[in-house]
């Protein structure tokens, strides 16, 4: 009986040590996602600034376009 005893108890240690590697881990994983979303709001904020530069630019050649046919008339 005894026998039985030390090995749950080894057991339980061993448990224990499990969750409190798994503590480090999890940690870990938590960081890489809130970074991976940071990466990822970055990457849609830099689409967002090109796609306003090419909005501006249409807007200025139509503007130029404009004036082309202003000066033509």
């Amino acid at each position: 009986m005894p026998l039985v005893h030390l090995l749950r108890l080894l057991g339980v240690f061993l448990l224990q040590l499990l969750c409190l590697l798994l503590v480090p881990l999890l940690h870990l994983l938590l960081f890489c996602l809130v970074s991976l979303l940071c990466h990822l709001l970055m990457f849609l904020l830099l689409l967002l600034l090109e796609l306003l530069q090419v909005l501006l630019l249409l807007r200025l050649q139509l503007l130029l376009l404009l004036l082309v046919f202003l000066i033509h008339s």
